[in-house]
């Protein structure tokens, strides 16, 4: 039986992304979707944590690293973040 909102409602969207979350892989393989508007905070222990703002907690495949470029070009696409130079920095 599959859980209520394990799954996303529709792939359709830039690349078959699904609008507004941002697609992360568990540790176990399985995939899932998180919005990443509610990620609080991203740890290394040496699995990548993901909290959310509701204290739910994810183990993910993708390093902290990747996780925090794909915030980032959510982020972008939705006009939240300003250009970013090569360092990384805000401009």
């Amino acid at each position: 039986m599959q859980r209520y909102g394990t799954e996303p409602r529709s792939t359709e969207g830039r690349g078959g992304e699904v609008s507004g979350v941002i697609a992360l892989k568990r540790i176990n393989g399985s995939d899932i979707w998180l919005n990443p508007m509610l990620i609080e905070s991203v740890e290394r222990t040496p699995d990548s944590i993901v909290t959310l703002t509701n204290g739910h907690k994810y183990v993910i495949r993708e390093s902290p690293e990747e996780i925090i470029t794909k915030v980032q070009d959510f982020m972008k696409q939705v006009g939240l973040l300003g250009l970013v130079s090569r360092r990384g920095d805000m401009v």
